[in-house]
């Protein structure tokens, strides 16, 4: 991994890229998030302030449990510009996501307990289905293994659409 000398203050999005492990693609997408900033030189390029690692680090290290990017934006928000989040932040925020990670490993372990009995049926629709239909609600309203329902043309006040008597 390249080492900048300390006197650099800003860096291109090629050596945030080298630095943080993130690809520039990911980098821009961040920029356009809103999760990390960026300001223009003179040629129109990007130039990120140091703390750009420690905030693409923490957005990275969110996605991996999970957080959604706008949460992240908005635990971001509460930091103030321009300054590097440190451990008592992540601290923190972390602290504010955890009830809405239990959430999730819940989800998840019914969803792993009830797996097995989902994959053999085919139907999804069967009153013991609880990953895609619980309490067989699309059962009661139609047959079959619709999990979608069908959606109605508006009808025309004129009979069929001139494209539908033409392909009679």
């Amino acid at each position: 991994m390249p080492q900048l000398p300390e006197k650099i203050h800003e860096l291109t999005v090629g050596q945030l890229s080298a630095r943080s492990g993130a690809a520039v693609s990911a980098l821009h997408f961040y920029e356009s998030k809103g999760l990390i900033s960026s300001r223009r030189t003179s040629g129109n390029q990007r130039r990120y302030g140091r703390d750009a690692l420690r905030r693409v680090a923490f957005v990275r290290a969110a996605q991996r449990v999970g957080i959604p990017l706008a949460t992240i934006r908005d635990a971001l928000a509460e930091l103030p510009e321009e300054r590097t989040p440190n451990r008592e932040d992540w601290a923190r925020l972390s602290e504010a996501w955890r009830s809405e990670l239990d959430e999730r490993i819940k989800q998840l372990s019914r969803l792993r307990d009830h797996l097995t009995d989902c994959i053999g049926c085919g139907c999804l629709s069967l009153e013991t289905c609880v990953l895609s239909n619980p309490d067989d609600v699309f059962g009661e309203r139609m047959a079959g293994s619709r999990l979608l329902p069908e959606r109605r043309r508006p009808a025309s006040p004129d009979g069929p659409s001139s494209k539908a008597r033409t392909q009679r």
